[in-house]
């Protein structure tokens, strides 16, 4: 045989066995569970669910002090001080823009010194172990501080979101009973704002980090509460130290609000043993993880995603830097120029991200090279479709020294937009695009664990290990966590479905939570607990089992929608083929059953669009002209037909009518959640002129 053909069939062979390894390798088995009848799986290493991955660890309390007691000398809580606020006009529009200086570091010892003083001095202020404490404000240290204080003396914490709306936040405050509300200084003039509204708050506790607020006195004074900073608590705290009171397992360590896709906010109780079976389950998917790693701190600590995660952190050993989606890179809005943003100063080795900021990563990545053209952008391609067979499990693709060659001349600047470290990732929240995947695979180089969960279930379900190339799932179920499909036949979906299980998701184990605060009705509803006494929740949400035990999302009830001539749309699997269209920012589907057709609001990608309308002699005054123009509505809705032939939707599943909107839907708009989920309602209510005109010109 030729060398010629050895070097042909060696590469051929190894790719196939790779493959086939990748392919049979069992990541979910089988289980016999109780409840309602259905298809379950459990993860593989596991016979029964963890509860606690730590010995002698049944609270978040208690694995806060093992943690800051073992690693006492180590950093555990980084914070970046604004040296200077500057504002700039653009466009006749002002934008604020912070200059940051490095990460300054409180040790695990004088964390855990931070807490106690906190914990204590809310026992000086007056506030009892029965009431319960509501935390609003942005992610950052004194977050997390507080949280651990109020775990010291057996203390209930209410998690409302910073960007919740004014009915929604008296709603979460009003029904909890919440005595002392912790807060920043936006959100205390939110607070003030409703002040009338809010039946049983007694005292505020703001969190100085820019000194105090030149309108304090106004605030006070038009209010029965007393204000105290967090800085002034910390220290009456610790020159009055209190005795901790420390809870058990199963005291419910938080009430956790919902960012209220539909509807007012619901309370989710969690009890610390809850949080700690996820918690003990992910620490046994991330490899390696421990006091060498850094994570990056962003999202919002209100949401189970990011509390866990910064849980795990410290329960490991590792240390935490806190940013913020406007300060998180180079070119971030809030960032001054020349400035470094928070990843690149930190250095980060984990971080967890929505998909929507990962989606945001590759598209300006992707904007650069097209802007540079000619040779860089060649050299990009090539070395993207060369990684892309080798991540593929091709042995023809680039490993080894040529791939070390790919990430020193090209991939070396893109890894260094999320500072150059990073060894894994976690994305949850929302389904990622296989691009996106992808492309942070290659271009990052590292592995994303897509996880599956809810608040209902502490973020716990599914979650793919990092030797799991695939795209388009979400791993097999964790180690605290069963996963059981049961029959939905008005959907169509049924267990017995061929190749693939399909149904309900249905979640059971030690992570899922006691129910919705003061809603017995709703608890009812979607939460089951069997003869064998396994608590199940219904997640609403459809998925199908691949052979290897694998999870993958594909429709959600909610979502459903019938058309006049019955045939049935699913308005998320819709957007999320219609997505990658590089001239979508945010979709939304709608659907009517009194007609036979499906319309969309389409928030367009700026740049892109711009790019096309440049590249095509288009003249426009501004974007939002361009965006009402025939030329752009027609080429946007072409894209959306490509990506619906690519994604096989059904005719009747592509919106024959779309709005382009200029304006991006933001948290603070209100038209999408803290989690960026759309907010369906607002949004049909907000543009309801537009989605009637839809069907009143078909009339």
């Amino acid at each position: 045989m030729s060398v010629y053909a050895v070097g042909i069939l060696v590469p051929l062979v190894c790719s196939i066995l790779l493959r086939n390894s990748k392919r049979d390798k069992r990541r979910g088995l089988t289980v016999d569970v109780g409840g309602e009848s259905g298809y379950a799986i459990r993860n593989h290493r596991f016979d029964s669910p963890v509860e606690s991955a730590w010995e002698g660890i049944l609270t978040l309390a208690d694995l806060f002090e093992h943690s800051c007691k073992l690693y006492r000398d180590r950093n555990l809580l980084g914070t970046r001080k604004i040296i200077a606020r500057e504002t700039e006009v653009v466009g006749g529009r002002s934008f604020e823009k912070l200059h940051l200086g490095n990460y300054e570091w409180l040790s695990y010892g004088e964390a855990f010194q931070a807490a106690c003083n906190f914990s204590s001095g809310l026992a000086q202020l007056g506030h009892q172990k029965e009431e319960r404490v509501a935390i609003f404000a942005d992610t950052q240290a004194e977050w997390l501080i507080a949280l651990q204080g109020c775990f010291r003396r057996n203390i209930t914490v209410v998690t409302i979101y910073s960007s919740l709306g004014e009915e929604a936040l008296a709603h979460s405050l009003n029904e909890t009973e919440v005595s002392t509300v912790i807060c920043g200084k936006k959100e205390l003039k939110k607070l003030a704002d409703i002040s009338g509204q809010l039946d049983t708050v007694k005292r505020v506790i703001f969190i100085d980090d820019d000194g105090i607020p030149s309108d304090i006195s106004s605030v006070e004074s038009s209010t029965s509460w007393s204000i105290t900073s967090f800085a002034e608590v910390e220290k009456i705290g610790g020159e009055n130290p209190v005795e901790a009171d420390l809870p058990l397992a199963a005291d419910t360590a938080v009430i956790m609000y919902t960012s209220g896709s539909t509807g007012l906010p619901k309370g989710v109780m969690m009890s610390h043993g809850n949080v700690l079976a996820t918690l003990s389950a992910v620490m046994t998917i991330v490899p390696d993880l421990g006091s060498k790693d850094i994570y990056l701190a962003y999202l919002p600590l209100a949401h189970i995603l990011e509390l866990a995660a910064e849980n795990l952190m410290v329960g490991v050993g590792s240390s935490i830097g806190y940013g913020s989606p406007l300060t998180l890179t180079d070119t971030s809005n809030k960032i001054k120029r020349g400035t470094k943003g928070d990843a690149s100063v930190l250095g980060a080795t984990v971080m967890t991200a929505v998909p929507a900021i990962l989606d945001r990563v590759r598209d300006g990545v992707r904007k650069k090279v097209d802007a540079k053209g000619g040779f860089s952008k060649t050299l990009f391609d090539l070395a993207y479709k060369r990684r892309m067979l080798a991540v593929n499990g091709s042995w023809f693709g680039a490993w080894g020294i040529e791939k070390l060659l790919w990430d020193m001349l090209v991939f070396r600047k893109v890894r260094a937009i999320l500072g150059g470290r990073i060894r894994f990732l976690l994305s949850g929240g929302a389904p990622l695009s296989g691009d996106t995947q992808r492309f942070i695979n290659i271009c990052i180089g590292s592995p994303i664990g897509q996880g599956y969960g809810l608040t209902e279930t502490c973020a716990g379900g599914t979650f793919s290990e990092f030797d799991d190339t695939s795209v388009g799932r979400v791993g097999a179920p964790l180690p605290c966590s069963y996963i059981k499909l049961i029959d939905w036949p008005e959907g169509g979906y049924l267990t017995s479905d061929s190749p693939m299980a399909r149904g309900e998701i249905v979640i059971g184990g030690p992570n899922v939570t006691q129910g919705y605060f003061k809603n017995e009705q709703k608890t009812n509803e979607v939460y089951k607990v069997d003869e064998r006494g396994m608590r199940w929740f219904y997640t609403g949400d459809i998925g199908r089992f691949h052979s290897d035990g694998c999870l993958e999302i594909i429709d959600r009830k909610k979502d459903i929608v019938k058309l006049q001539h019955g045939e049935y749309v699913s308005l998320g699997k819709v957007e999320a083929a219609l997505s990658v269209s590089p001239y979508v920012d945010n979709i939304m589907m709608h659907a009517d059953p009194f007609h036979s057709y499906c319309v969309a609001l389409v928030v367009a990608a700026h740049h892109a669009i711009e790019d096309w309308a440049v590249k095509n002699n288009i003249d426009f005054t501004g974007f939002s002209d361009l965006c009402q123009k025939e030329q752009t509505v027609k080429e946007v809705h072409g894209s959306l037909v490509q990506a619906a032939k690519k994604g096989r939707l059904e005719k009747f599943e592509i919106p024959a009518k779309i709005k382009l909107l200029p304006e991006a839907w933001t948290p603070e708009s209100g038209l999408v959640t803290a989690a960026l989920k759309l907010k369906r309602e607002v949004i049909k209510k907000e543009f309801s002129k537009d989605l009637s005109s839809f069907y009143a010109s078909a009339s």
